[in-house]
This record gives structure tokens, sequence and C-alpha cells, in this order.
């Protein structure tokens, strides 16, 4: 019989045995991240599923063939969605598609609200906010995407779209403000004033 053997919690003991060749180690840092690689992709490809989940394989592969270049000095979720938004942009261009835009997110599982309570306002709100996030300019999108609705901090969604933390705060603040002007319906009277 073979002996059951724990996998470790800490996370850069599973790296470290993955960079030695372990795929089970690898198999389950995968497990732990894979639902928000997705979760990304899925969001960049108009919520295409399949699209999404056939990036996510490729981002993986990249990963498992790549983990001897990781060097720790981000978290490996950080190292993971900087992978995969290069995957995402490698696909766009290949395929020559338009910048991308949420206009179907509606039906994949779309996008949370940022700043307006959706209990009282439902379906409707949440509908309004995605239409705002696809009006905005790619790179504000892509800043909200990353900061607000995969919840990486300033810092890690920096390092995943490959530009300086000021320009992300920069392009965070803006799309915030844009957001609140064609969402001002949404807020209560007091607060429109």
């Amino acid at each position: 019989m073979t002996p059951v053997v724990a996998e470790p919690e800490d996370e850069a003991a599973l790296v470290e045995h993955a960079r030695r060749g372990d795929a089970a180690a690898f198999a389950t840092l995968v497990r732990r991240h894979q639902s928000r690689v997705r979760q990304q992709l899925r969001r960049l490809t108009h919520c295409d599923a399949a699209l999404a989940d056939d990036l996510a394989q490729e981002v993986f592969m990249q990963a498992w063939h790549g983990l001897a270049a990781f060097r720790a000095e981000a978290r490996l979720s950080t190292w993971l969605h900087r992978i995969a938004y290069t995957r995402y942009l490698m696909h766009r261009r290949g395929s020559g598609a338009a910048p991308a835009s949420l206009d179907g997110a509606a039906e994949g599982g779309g996008l949370e609200p940022i700043a307006i309570d959706e209990q009282s306002a439902g379906v409707p709100l949440r509908l309004d906010v995605e239409r705002a996030i696809a009006r905005l300019p790619e790179h504000e999108r892509l800043a909200i995407v990353h900061c607000f609705q995969l919840d990486l901090s300033h810092e890690e969604a920096a390092q995943v779209l490959g530009i300086p933390l000021g320009t992300l705060k920069t392009q965070v603040a803006r799309a915030k403000a844009r957001l609140r002007e064609w969402l001002a319906a949404w807020q209560p009277e007091e607060a429109r004033r």
C-alpha cells in the first residue's frame, strides 16, 4: 500500500516541490489558483467561458514550464495573473480582435458594482454598472477589473498590467470619477448634492 503524503500548506514549499518536478505539488497550486485565473480571463474575454478556459490551460502550462523563472518577488497569484493577462493580449493580437469590452458580461456571471449598494437595486443596477464599466477606456477598465473585481492590491494590479503604480492609481481614480458620473442616477438624492 502506498503511504498517503500530506500536501504542504505553505505555498513556498509547494512551489519548491513543483520546481523539482513534483507534479502533485503543481496540481495543488493549480487547484488553489485556477478559479481566480479563470475569473480574470472570463472578464477579459467578454465572459467567453470556453476561450477563458483554453487560455487558463495555456497559462498553467506556461507556469509549469517557467516555474524556474518565478523569483518570488511577488506572490504566485500575481505572477499567474500576469501570465494570464499576457496570454490574453497574445490571443487578442493573434486573432485581430478589437479591444475587449464587456457588453456581453451580463450573460456570463457579470461584473460586480464598485461603490453602490446592489442589495436594494438588484439586477437593473448590476446591468447599468456592467454597461458603464464597458464604456470606460480600455486602460481604465482593466485597472477597475483587476483592482475591484479581482480584488488585487494596487501594487499587484500594476505588476499584472505591467504599468507603474502611479499610472494605475491615476487610471483607477479617473475610472471611478467617470463611473460616479455615469451612475449618478443610482445614488441617493442627498449624495448627488
